[in-house]
């Protein structure tokens, strides 16, 4: 097995690491407004519809124009993918591993280049634009490896019998749609897509439309490294045009989506019903989002949990789904957490994320944008507005980072997915009472705790009821292969992207006995 080890983050304090970065942000701003095409079986596609993707720091600044995929575009992808599917399932996994790990060799080379265009169509800070680039390089080097060990599991795991060769080989399941978020538009795209395509799928690379360009160029990366023509199938396009017909269609054998709630809920609907002439059960890999907590003990490090929750509720403006949107606090210690949280918070510094001065960037679009501000209209009449609450400048979508204090465990903002820089602080009695707030939710992705007792360290294990439980650290930032990642409940489908078990959703295992 070829050891591993996550990527390490770019030093910007390092005076080369700071100019190679702000030399591919200057080539990017060279290259905004490029028209760029649909891929299908390795063919470039234009088309007279676009795509037009926007910069969030400067809301009328063009990033670039992808072509616009129609259902007769959407036909001849799913048939390309289904086709390819043919020769790629049967490519050995040691090659199908290999191309991953070329093409994690050039995203490395190509590091700086792609967080210029996160932080230029994604609206993420320097910081947040460059872990994601290595959670994409983490990705395929993770995937690839866990390929060549899947394969040797089937082979020296079962039960021995005398008189039989047995063998269990994990083989994959055919043409598949990915959809993946804005939110991390390089890293969950690369990783769902890839560990598709290392497991011998092939696939319908549907992009977010906020995010299209990004998907573009990791397209041609992977092209660049080799990979077969058919096998990654480009259709950006309208979810409503398109989305609903590529999973509804009986060539299409599993969909792996990341996103909300309302829509993965409708995709789950969707890919449940047969399909004329389908043969199969499709299979849905969903992760759809959080209402994550923290939650401070009174004998807690204050000063470290204080920092935790501020960096997990406001990094990237809130938009990670296992960013911090609620902080459960005990009543003794309840006034100084909030009081501190208030502080740092106010010193954040919220503006265009090509200046490092700043914190955090802009939320995604004009939708987002009013969406967020009218959770914080509510949150005016549910709590107690202490830090931020506003709009933080208008040449992009610029939100203050906002805390609501005083707020019950039953309201709105303490239950429903805000998707912003809006965390909301609630006293709780005691840790059962604490433990209790943090339950009541439909989701169950992320949560963290802090105590010093073990104790009650222990019972939060056992029931604090999320995919992802740290202790005494923030609740964002899993790493690949560290912190396998996917929640509970109405957050998903209980996968663990990033962890050992990811790749059997991609596969199906089939038995071969042989009588000797």
């Amino acid at each position: 097995m070829i050891p591993y080890s996550p990527e390490p983050y770019t030093d910007f304090q390092d005076p080369k690491e700071a100019a190679a970065l702000q030399a591919a942000v200057g080539q990017a701003v060279a290259e905004l407004g490029k028209t760029y095409p649909l891929i299908i079986n390795g063919d470039a596609v234009w088309t007279d519809r676009h795509i037009v993707s926007m910069n969030p720091s400067e809301k009328d600044q063009v990033v670039g124009k992808v072509s616009k995929a129609d259902l007769v575009l959407a036909e001849r992808a799913v048939q390309a993918a289904h086709e390819t599917f043919r020769s790629w399932s049967r490519v050995h996994a040691e090659s199908r591993a290999e191309l991953l790990f070329k093409a994690s060799a050039i995203l490395r080379r190509r590091k700086h280049e792609f967080s210029a265009w996160l932080m230029i169509e994604a609206g993420k800070s320097r910081a947040e634009a460059d872990a994601e680039t290595a959670e994409a390089i983490d990705f395929m080097e993770y995937y690839g490896r866990q390929m060549l060990t899947l394969k040797e599991r089937g082979r020296h795991e079962l039960v021995p019998i005398s008189g039989e060769r047995n063998r269990l080989e994990y083989i994959p399941l055919g043409a598949g749609i990915i959809i993946p978020p804005w939110n991390f538009s390089l890293a969950i795209l690369a990783g769902m897509t890839m560990a598709a395509v290392v497991s011998g799928n092939t696939v319908v690379l549907k992009p977010s439309s906020a995010t299209p360009v990004i998907a573009c160029r990791f397209v041609e990366l992977l092209a660049e490294a080799g990979l077969p023509d058919g096998v990654v199938n480009l259709l950006p396009g309208s979810g409503a045009e398109v989305g609903d017909y590529l999973v509804q269609h009986k060539l299409t054998r599993f969909i792996a989506f990341t996103g909300s709630r309302e829509v993965g809920v409708r995709i789950h609907e969707l890919a449940a019903k047969i399909a004329p002439g389908q043969k199969w059960l499709k299979r849905f890999i969903g992760e759809l989002g959080g209402k994550d907590a923290i939650i401070v003990d009174r004998d807690a490090d204050l000063e470290k949990a204080s920092q935790s929750i501020v960096v997990s509720a406001f990094g990237y403006s809130g938009q990670k789904c296992s960013a911090c949107s609620r902080a459960i606090i005990h009543a003794e210690v309840y006034d100084e957490v909030l009081a501190r949280c208030a502080e740092l918070t106010r010193g954040l510094m919220v503006g265009n994320v090509l200046d490092p001065v700043h914190f955090t960037g802009p939320v995604i679009d004009r939708n987002a944008y009013e969406k967020i501000l009218g959770y914080i209209d509510i949150a005016k009449q549910e709590g107690r507005i202490i830090a931020g609450g506003g709009s933080a400048g208008d040449a992009g979508y610029f939100i203050e980072p906002t805390i609501v204090a005083d707020v019950h465990p039953n309201s709105r903002i303490m239950q429903e997915e805000i998707f912003g820089p809006v965390l909301a602080f609630t006293r709780a009695d005691d840790f059962n009472h604490a433990i209790e707030i943090a339950n009541n939710t439909e989701y169950g992705l992320t949560g963290s705790v802090f105590t010093r007792n073990r104790m009650h360290m222990e019972r939060a294990k056992a029931e604090f009821h999320v995919g992802n439980l740290y202790v005494n650290r923030k609740c964002t930032g899993a790493l690949v292969g560290v912190h396998p990642f996917g929640g509970f409940d109405m957050s998903g489908t209980d996968s663990k992207a990033g962890g050992p078990d990811y790749l059997l959703l991609f596969t199906q295992p089939k038995l071969m006995s042989e009588l000797l």
